[in-house]
């Protein structure tokens, strides 16, 4: 990189101890000095042969043989000498006596005093100078340089060929080429790497070196920076050629492709996809056949759902060919669209329309299934006799039998909704769907789901006249047990009014009139006791009429008619002892309340005493009647009351009794004084 006071360039040859071969010597010399331009050449070298590390008999030789290599170019060689071990007489003599054969002057000299004929900042570190030169980089870029260039130039060459082969368009050119299309190297490495070295040479061109020093360029460079950058551009030019070649070969090899794949998919759909769709026709008779079909359609969709992918692929690929506006190409590629299009769309509906025509007999006979099973259910449950326990057990089957019913209405109301769809699809099959006439098919698939909707509707009728009867019967049932439950419930009733008589109809009264009322009200109680006892027995009369009417045997004839004759005879008896005590009361209160009004001054009135012993003898056999219980026809006693309720009752007829008797003695007192006076 350095150069001498002339400008011409410094060429160094550094010698060792080892053995140097010439034939090595004499190739890389002719490399180097085939570098600089020719301009640079005519300046002139000087050379600089480092023998210090070497005998005088190779540096001789080198020196000879620079006349043989590069002769014109020398103008200088500087032999640099060790210290010691040479004879300087007899080199200074050899060179000067060869001085001129060999056309250019040599000068030995040492590596201090170099700097005499060359400027320090010329000379590399190794003869004292400044100049920065690292031999290893310097290397790396012309190894870099180098194989950029051939890679480039054959490149070249070989995108030039493709380029001009695919301009001519013959087919035997297209064929010819088509076997080398590729080039050998990747053109858009080549690029990068052209990229790379002239941004290389450009920055060592414009920065200092890594010490920070300002190092110019070596001429070699500044030659390889034009040299590069007519390669890029020549190398860009034919790579965007060699790219739209690419583009439009890549564009009719994936028009033809495409129209191959149209082909392929245009004759399978209505090849083999339509055979494979006129086989299928049925609609099977059950749940299992009809899932056996779908399984089927199944398998036959996913044969066409390959080729459908293949379908939207292509249509993908049709679309960006369209979107990329090449005006001969799109009349062509409209056509494949809308071919493909057109079979694609018309095999999807039939496969569709056959999907859903099984998915319809699939529902249809589950419908039918279900439907079926219920009517199982309401024959199993009809066929079986009623033996309830009680009348809510009996409202129970007939709710459970109502809603089984009811649910057979809409389960048969769905069958025939279910039914009437599938016979319009059916009935929407028309002949170009699988491509031939399916009326004989259809036909039969028509007589199927009428026949399975007809049959339902006969079981459901017999059904529904089982369930009429049973209702009946059962409603009776229901009256039945509710008119026994009512007569024991009359019973009932009746048991209470009789122990409501014993234990609260107590009182007699203070008074005829509070007596008379307590009469009253008892006869009311009565009444309601008699309609009691009437409803109970015409209860039991409904029973025996529905018992003969269900051909069964009533509970009530041995056990509630009875208990309601044994209750009423127990309440007639002690009603009957209650009215007779209120009457005998009724008596005695008025008796006695008359006498009682009565004034002293009227003592005609009471002449005759057999009244007072009329009352006193009615009183006591009140008292006596009060504490006899009531005996019934079973031997068994029942009283009024309790004891203190009895006692209190017989406390006041006693203290009337005792007034009765007050009376009477004051009655009497008068007529005992008269015969004295």
């Amino acid at each position: 990189g350095g150069k001498d006071r002339r400008s011409g360039l410094i060429l160094t040859i550094p010698l060792c101890l080892e053995q140097t071969s010439m034939d090595e010597l004499s190739v890389t010399l002719d490399y180097l000095l085939s570098i600089p331009s020719e301009k640079c050449k005519a300046r002139g070298f000087t050379v600089i042969v480092d023998g210090r590390k070497s005998q005088w008999n190779v540096v001789k030789t080198v020196v000879l043989m620079l006349q043989n290599v590069v002769p014109a170019e020398v103008s200088l060689v500087c032999v640099v000498k060790p210290d010691e071990f040479w004879d300087k007489k007899v080199t200074h003599f050899c060179f000067w006596k060869e001085k001129d054969r060999l056309g250019f002057e040599v000068i030995l000299v040492s590596a201090n005093k170099l700097t005499r004929y060359i400027e320090p900042c010329q000379l590399t570190e190794d003869f004292g100078g400044t100049l920065t030169y690292d031999h290893m980089d310097w290397l790396n870029k012309r190894l870099v340089f180098e194989k950029f260039t051939k890679e480039s130039t054959s490149l070249l060459d070989e995108l030039a060929l493709i380029n001009n082969g695919s301009d001519k368009g013959t087919q035997e050119k297209e064929r010819s080429i088509d076997l080398n299309f590729l080039p050998s190297v990747d053109p858009e490495t080549v690029l990068q790497t052209g990229h790379e070295l002239l941004s290389e040479l450009q920055q060592r061109r414009f920065n200092g070196s890594d010490g920070g020093v300002s190092w110019s360029p070596m001429d070699d460079e500044l030659l390889a920076q034009p040299q590069v950058m007519k390669l890029l551009d020549s190398l860009r030019e034919q790579y965007t050629r060699y790219q739209e070649v690419c583009r439009q070969r890549s564009k009719r090899t994936q028009l033809e492709e495409i129209q191959q794949k149209v082909m392929q998919v245009v004759n399978w759909l209505e090849g083999p996809g339509s055979e494979q769709l006129r086989t299928q026709w049925g609609i099977g008779d059950s749940i299992r056949a009809s899932q056996a079909l779908q399984q089927k359609h199944e398998e036959i969709e996913s044969q066409h759902s390959e080729w459908f992918a293949v379908y939207v692929e292509l249509n993908q690929q049709i679309a960006a060919l369209l979107n990329a506006g090449d005006e001969e190409d799109l009349v062509e590629l409209k056509a494949l669209q809308q071919q493909l299009s057109d079979v694609c769309y018309r095999q999807a509906s039939q496969l569709e329309f056959r999907q859903n025509l099984l998915q319809a007999a699939l529902e249809f006979h589950s419908v039918a299934q279900d439907l079926s099973q219920q009517l199982d259910g309401l024959l199993g449950m009809l066929c079986v006799d009623v033996a309830p326990a009680d009348g809510a057990s009996i409202q129970q089957t007939l709710k459970l039998l109502e809603e089984k019913l009811k649910s057979v209405d809409l389960g048969l109301q769905g069958l025939r909704e279910k039914g009437q769809s599938l016979l319009d699809q059916i009935s929407n099959q028309a002949s170009w769907a699988y491509g031939k006439d399916v009326t004989i098919e259809n036909k039969e698939n028509v007589d199927h789901i009428q026949g399975v909707m007809e049959d339902m509707q006969l079981r459901k009728q017999r059904c529904e006249d089982m369930v009429d009867v049973r209702r009946l019967k059962m409603l009776q049932m229901v009256q039945l047990f509710k008119c026994e439950e009512d007569a024991a419930q009359a019973v009932e009733w009746l048991s209470e009014l009789l122990d409501a008589l014993l234990k609260t109809h107590i009182r007699l009264g203070d008074d005829a009139q509070e007596t008379k009322v307590l009469l009253e009200k008892h006869r009311k109680f009565v009444d309601v006791a008699q309609s009691t006892y009437d409803y109970g027995r015409q209860l039991l009369q409904a029973t025996v009429v529905l018992c003969q009417s269900l051909r069964c045997t009533s509970r009530s004839s041995g056990d509630t008619l009875p208990r309601l004759n044994r209750v009423w005879k127990q309440f007639t008896i002690t009603s009957e002892e209650r009215v007779h005590r209120l009457e005998t009361a009724v008596a005695f209160h008025s008796s006695a309340e008359k006498i009682l009004q009565e004034c002293p001054e009227q003592p005609e009135a009471f002449n005759e005493m057999e009244q007072f012993d009329e009352i006193e003898a009615v009183g006591k056999s009140l008292l006596d009647r009060l504490t006899v219980p009531v005996v019934y026809p079973d031997g068994s006693e029942q009283y009024f009351g309790s004891p203190s309720d009895m006692a209190s009752a017989a406390e006041h007829i006693r203290e009337k009794m005792k007034l009765v008797s007050l009376k009477k003695q004051q009655l009497r007192q008068p007529e005992a004084t008269t015969p004295e006076s």
